[in-house]
């Protein structure tokens, strides 16, 4: 393929349209619009085309809108229209067996389905796009399926509770392309939609160093920030006389800490340890640190090897055994947790 190919990507979003969704229809709606502009911005930013399909299911599948251009989508306004039961299962086969059989002619074409459902599977059974009547054996195509994916696709599911992340990971979903949503309350729908956002964040800046696909969307720990993914981010070390780390002894506030620690605390030159899961704004610098050498990498492109878009998003710190992240602080009295380090800028 010549150096100038084309990027060609593929996304889909398979909406829970059943009964139990009807509170959050109109921020369904409003959320799905939302992240078809953000895809429209970034696909005309990072110069890559992008192609949008739609699928509701309740009782049945049914693909509202199929492989159309990003800038020219229509809202779902009209399209989403909730009633009936869930077949989930049957909604994941049919989506990616249809979007199977799209042309991947001239160009690096990438694939990338997201499913949002507020409940258990129970209709697919039933369903007459499902390949067969009984559970288990649904349960098992769709394992087939998504082991049988060539690598350039991506499919991920957000779901409601602990259960539905069970049944999602013994349907065969890579552990790390599942996340659980607040299915209660549209706040819990407008914090998917920033973590959809954020994950397709990282998979469009991820095609353009040459990744094709995700078996971790929604996650930062090993599979994400590694030695493979930082190099091919871009991302080059801080000169070692630049920075300092020092190790947290207790709780303390983290201007308190670094006068403490016998250094002058400048605003935004101290970056804490990503301990617990917690929102981080648009303006946030993020570093990463080797943990074997102490390197820290920082600059634009830890956030983007995070996948953090430019709005204010929910960021967790999953495990890793090599790598550790760092988040900015803007504030004077920030709390620092005991035994973990801060990041000091010289």
């Amino acid at each position: 393929m010549s150096g100038s190919q084309n990027y060609i990507n593929h996304v889909a979003l398979v909406l829970d349209a059943s009964s139990s969704m009807s509170h959050l229809s109109g921020k369904v709606v409003e959320v799905a619009d939302q992240q078809i502009a953000y895809l429209a911005r970034r696909s005309r930013e990072l110069e890559q085309e992008t192609r949008v399909t739609v699928y509701v299911f309740a009782d049945k599948v049914e693909c509202v809108i199929y492989d159309k251009d990003v800038l020219r989508m229509p809202s779902l306004k009209q399209l989403y229209r909730v009633g009936g039961m869930t077949a989930l299962l049957a909604a994941a086969l049919k989506s990616q067996r249809e979007l199977a059989q799209t042309a991947q002619l001239y160009g690096d074409h990438s694939f990338l389905t997201f499913v949002l459902t507020d409940g258990q599977e129970n209709a697919s059974h039933r369903c007459p796009d499902a390949p067969s009547t009984k559970p288990r054996e649904l349960v098992e195509a769709v394992a087939e399926m998504i082991r049988t994916q060539e690598d350039n696709w991506t499919l991920a599911v957000l779901v409601p509770d602990q259960m539905g992340k069970r049944e999602a990971m013994q349907g065969g979903f890579p552990k790390d392309n599942v996340a659980i949503w607040d299915a209660t309350s549209t706040q819990g729908l407008e914090e998917a939609g920033q973590v959809i956002q954020q994950a397709t964040e990282k998979f469009m800046v991820g095609r353009a160093q040459g990744i094709r696909g995700s078996r971790a969307v929604f996650s930062t720990g090993a599979e994400a920030v590694n030695k493979d993914t930082v190099k091919a981010a871009g991302l080059v070390p801080v000169d070692p006389a630049g920075y300092q780390l020092i190790p947290v002894a207790r709780d303390a506030g983290i201007r308190d800490w670094v006068v403490e620690c016998g250094h002058t605390y400048r605003t935004g030159g101290a970056f804490y340890q990503l301990s617990k899961s917690e929102k981080v704004q648009a303006q946030k610098k993020i570093a990463v640190l080797e943990k074997k050498t102490d390197r820290v990498y920082t600059g634009p492109e830890a956030r983007a090897l995070l996948g953090l878009p430019d709005v204010e998003v929910r960021v967790r710190p999953d495990h890793n055994d090599d790598f550790t992240i760092f988040v900015q602080s803007t504030s004077v009295n920030r709390k620092l947790v005991a035994n973990t380090r801060l990041l000091l800028m010289l």
